[in-house]
């Protein structure tokens, strides 16, 4: 917000011609002042404000994860997927703050990478403050926590440490830089030169977050390989069905609570008039529309997955609606802004089918993800960045990216191709630069042997030989130190096979 000016020689003629007008007119001048500027550091109050709640709500869905994780693995198991929830945000903390912001938002920088803030040197900033940091450590530990859940219950914990610190220090920070960085080469924000004339409209993160997270995850769960017992001898897929659906519903309702935070919070600010002053009509009315968006997508895919399930296997399956849910989150996070609520509908009800349907082809591929990270926020999330391309609205598009004019919007909206030109450019360098990076640390990994736990590890579960004992005593055998040595078979007075 800019400050009103008063000049006193100005208001000096209107005070007349006595003799203390001049000094009249500089007092009241500059009590005015002193008012405007109020307003602009109560303006600068409010968006930071704003922008710091919405960084609260988006660390939450950290819990989120780690309850959906827990709840989606075995119980021999808990502990260590929890664990590596709590060190992707501590982990990601430390490696974004020295690298991750810098390469993501170091301005002035080229188009590729960012080059100041190492660090947080010279910071806040005119165009940064603290509140702006915290909020993108946030989404650079979710993408973190997105490929955690891929390559759960069969990954060393050295492997977990080194992966969650090169994605959020190095890579996920380059490709948020290509979108959201001011200079970013497919940047909306960029003042000329926009890709297709437009930029890539990713709002919130269908691409920048959940497809990185989720073709991350691919590859780590392609290069180790299924779990023992996912697939039969003949090549059937079994069940290895999470502990605790209770945990999931939990995640779940955490993760749509925190999503608010991540979609709506996405306009860093508040306090920003549409047109004229003065109206109902301004930016804290698209952040309202954007949370509606954002519900209506996640109840469309939730309804649309318990009605397809049913239809497709005879059961109204929980996990199977929960993941369904969050598919429609992913989705409508790039275009939540941009749509209306009736179009989010649409988005949910197609990433529905997606996450079906990328399901079913990991079944025939013998490809294993405990959490179906990759099938749902890398297919609903690319669903979700051509979605948005189809149905960006263009008095949306011209509020929320006013600085450039007559942009191209959906192209069933009546915009032309452009956008959608420009998104699947997205698609491709995404998929391509963390198949390079991630599928190379991963590969790497593998071959020096510090990825895949050893089988009879993984048969006695991780929480017995890496992490000191169970997450639940089921009995005073529990705390037996025997049974924290590898190779401990647990007894038939354990909770049955199909729980641990």
């Amino acid at each position: 917000m800019a400050a009103i000016s008063c000049s006193a020689s100005d208001l000096q003629p209107l005070l007349g011609a006595a003799a203390n007008a001049t000094a009249a007119a500089q007092y009241i001048c500059g009590r005015f002042d002193a008012v405007s500027n109020k307003f602009v550091d109560t303006a600068y109050a409010v968006d930071n404000t704003y922008l710091l709640f919405s960084a609260y709500l988006v660390f939450a869905m950290q819990l989120g994860f780690a309850m959906l994780c827990a709840g989606s693995v075995r119980a021999k198991n808990t502990m260590n997927i929890m664990l590596t929830n709590v060190l992707d945000a501590a982990t990601g903390g430390l490696f974004y703050y020295l690298f991750g912001f810098a390469l993501a938002f170091g301005t002035p920088s080229n188009g590729f990478i960012g080059q100041h803030f190492f660090g947080l040197n010279k910071f806040p900033s005119q165009s940064f403050d603290y509140g702006y940091f915290l909020y993108q450590w946030a989404f650079a530990i979710a993408a973190a926590g997105i490929t955690s859940g891929s390559i759960a219950e069969r990954t060393q914990f050295v492997a977990y440490l080194i992966y969650s610190s090169f994605l959020t220090g190095f890579v996920y920070p380059i490709v948020s830089h290509w979108f959201w960085s001011a200079d970013g080469w497919a940047s909306p924000a960029r003042a000329d030169n926009l890709l297709f004339g437009s930029g890539v409209i990713d709002f919130a993160g269908s691409g920048v977050v959940h497809l990185v997270g989720g073709i991350a995850g691919l590859w780590g769960a392609l290069i180790e390989g299924p779990r023992i017992g996912r697939f039969d001898h003949e090549g059937r897929s079994v069940s290895l069905r999470g502990h605790s659906g209770t945990l999931v519903v939990l995640g779940t309702f955490l993760l749509w609570f925190g999503w608010y935070g991540f979609n709506a919070g996405s306009f860093l600010n508040i306090l920003k008039a549409y047109g004229e002053s003065g109206s109902y009509y301004g930016q804290w009315s698209a952040i309202g529309r954007t949370a509606v968006t954002t519900t209506m997508a996640g109840c469309s895919a939730a309804l649309t997955t318990l009605f397809g399930k049913r239809l497709l296997s005879g059961h109204w399956n929980l996990t199977d609606v929960c993941n369904g849910l969050l598919g429609g989150f992913a989705a409508i996070t790039s275009g939540c802004s941009v749509v209306d609520p009736w179009a989010a509908i649409i988005c949910g009800f197609v990433a529905a089918w997606v996450l079906m349907g990328c399901n079913k082809l990991a079944e025939k591929l013998k490809y294993d993800d405990p959490l179906e990270a990759a099938q749902l926020h890398g297919g609903c999330g690319s669903w979700g960045i051509i979605f948005t391309a189809l149905f960006a609205k263009k008095a949306y598009v011209d509020e929320v990216y006013s600085g450039q004019p007559n942009r191209p919007y959906g192209l069933l909206m009546g915009g032309g191709g452009k956008l959608l030109a420009a998104h699947l450019v997205q698609i491709v360098v995404i998929v391509g630069f963390v198949s390079l990076t991630m599928g190379t640390l991963f590969f790497l990994l593998h071959k020096l042997k510090l990825l895949r736990i050893s089988s009879e590890e993984e048969m006695a579960g991780m929480d017995v030989t890496s992490h000191g004992g169970l997450a639940y005593v089921y009995n005073e055998e529990c705390n037996d130190p025997a049974m924290l040595k590898p190779g401990f078979v647990v007894s038939r007075t354990a909770p049955p096979s199909s729980a641990v």
